[in-house]
């Protein structure tokens, strides 16, 4: 069932679309998994506690630096009992982040595509879309290093046009930079891109961009309610697109 957009929203469907940008981690694949499985061995190697996966959930989205300084203030305030941030514990200064960002990246090559799958009907889907003749985009925050990884691990890279990871450019999502620069890619204004996405980086990038946005609901929201995202439509089955768009080929 399609849901409209709870908040503003700016486009009516159908809507002539040329190109559909994916984040990643909770949009294409559900990444958790092994991103949780690497935390704890980080965690373990630096002698400090496991967290449990909604910890972990609740800090993806804005790249593994993001994540490990989250994990390791989070830790350092169980363990010290305190409030503020870990600080009055020392909190995680910059040699350990460094370390532990090195350690967890280390565990996360390893595991990259141990668990982690594609959502369901996410790769017909796909293969739809590039039927009709449109671009597809994966416009995530994760790194390049591990993003084309995992696309190729789980056999998708090859129906990506434009792979626009955390480090491609000078900023990264919730900057609307990534979008914009994926339409210059495609010849096509932002408009004709739709962002599918699953929180609010995406949906403040996408609206930033002037991109119609579409959500999904078996992301990771940083704790947010799937009602609060502000987007234009929310898909229960990413399948669902296609009774929003009409494709017009760039």
């Amino acid at each position: 069932m399609i849901d409209p957009g709870t908040q503003s929203q700016t486009v009516k469907f159908p809507t002539d679309i040329s190109a559909v940008a994916f984040d990643l981690d909770g949009t294409l694949v559900d990444t958790l998994p092994d991103l949780h499985a690497s935390a704890n061995c980080m965690l373990a190697d630096l002698g400090m506690a496991p967290v449990d996966s909604e910890t972990v959930r609740a800090h993806i989205g804005r790249g593994i630096d993001r994540l490990v300084k989250r994990l390791l203030a989070d830790v350092t305030v169980n363990d010290a009992g305190c409030s503020d941030g870990g600080k009055s514990n020392g909190g995680p200064d910059l040699a350990k982040f460094e370390q532990a960002g090195e350690i967890f990246r280390g565990h996360y090559r390893k595991l990259l595509t141990n668990e982690s799958r594609l959502f369901p009907e996410m790769e017909e889907t796909l293969q739809r879309l590039r039927g009709l003749g449109l671009k597809l985009a994966c416009v995530t925050n994760k790194t390049d290093a591990f993003t084309r990884p995992l696309l190729e691990g789980l056999g998708v890279l090859h129906l990506f046009d434009e792979v626009i990871s955390g480090d491609t450019l000078e900023r990264k999502k919730p900057d609307p930079l990534p979008l914009t620069y994926c339409a210059q890619r495609f010849g096509i204004p932002p408009e004709r891109l739709l962002m599918v996405g699953d929180s609010e980086t995406d949906t403040l990038s996408a609206r930033a961009a002037g991109c119609p946005m579409i959500c999904v609901p078996f992301g990771y929201r940083s704790g947010m309610e799937l009602h609060e995202l502000d987007c234009d439509a929310i898909v229960q089955v990413v399948s669902e697109i296609f009774d929003l768009i009409r494709p017009i080929r760039p």
